[in-house]
């Protein structure tokens, strides 16, 4: 392990200046983690354990705001984001196991190694052919048993399945073209029809999302963004049958089901 930061801090007043310019910036936020660790009550409980939750929170929270192209809060949550970052190697250089340094020059190693083609004498003609060589390299050096074992399991279940189905398209298992994937969506959607157990048609159900992920993959097209789009539009439809309710005073529950689909459609014409 390199040679670790000295504890001493800088004077108090240091990370109350805004900085200008990037070594500045980050010795500020990284002298900011560093005394609130120290010196705040909440702050000096937290744990690898305790915040591994408010981390992923923090993920989505930034995936949001990306959806969304709200600049000015992508600018707060990568923030935030970073802040985790700083502040688990905090907690690791506390117990002597790494500082942000370790994971500074970690990263960058692993960046320097993994593009050949920028600081070596690799040749590439395309992105398909960078993505090929960063899993070459990256399953050579790793312990996993299966090029499979990279996917998290905790990731959710829909990303999950488009990339477990990239991994193994970059060593040839794959459909040949978006046709022959179709034809697997309508044979598994024909599967679940002729189901008749619960267990069956779970089953079934599964293998049908499996190939409209594949589907999608061979269309160019991210499913879990496509599916994150047609959540916000659902949600935003639904909106307005709740407003509308509202200015007719009228239960939401009380309301047809014929009304609710002429003011969906009314929602719907008025994104065209």
């Amino acid at each position: 392990m390199e040679e670790k930061h000295k504890n001493e801090l800088p004077p108090k007043d240091f990370d109350l200046k805004e900085a200008s310019t990037l070594e500045e910036a980050f010795k500020r936020i990284y002298t900011i983690t560093r005394r609130l660790r120290r010196e705040c009550p909440w702050d000096r409980e937290q744990t690898f354990d305790s915040i591994r939750h408010l981390t992923i929170e923090e993920v989505f929270e930034l995936s949001d705001a990306i959806m969304k192209k709200d600049w000015e809060a992508i600018q707060e949550e990568l923030g935030d984001v970073l802040l985790h970052v700083l502040f688990y190697s905090v907690m690791g250089e506390e117990q002597q196991r790494f500082n942000i340094v370790d994971v500074i020059n970690k990263l960058a190693n692993k960046l320097i190694e993994r593009h050949p083609h920028v600081y070596g004498d690799l040749s590439v003609n395309n992105a398909s052919q960078v993505k090929q060589n960063w899993e070459r390299i990256k399953n050579k050096k790793s312990k996993r048993k299966s090029v499979l074992d990279g996917v998290p399991d905790s990731m959710p279940s829909l990303i999950k399945a488009y990339r477990l189905q990239e991994k193994a398209g970059q060593y040839g298992f794959d459909w040949n073209n978006p046709d022959d994937v179709k034809r697997k969506v309508i044979e598994e959607l024909n599967e679940l029809e002729k189901a008749t157990s619960s267990e069956e048609k779970e089953k079934e159900f599964g293998d049908l999302l499996f190939a409209l992920v594949n589907y999608a993959r061979h269309l160019g097209i991210n499913p879990d963004t496509a599916l994150e789009s047609a959540n916000r539009k659902f949600k935003q439809r639904f909106q307005k049958i709740e407003e509308e309710a509202r200015k007719r005073n009228i239960p939401l529950e009380e309301m047809t089901l014929e009304e609710m689909d002429q003011i969906w459609n009314k929602a719907k014409d008025s994104e065209q």
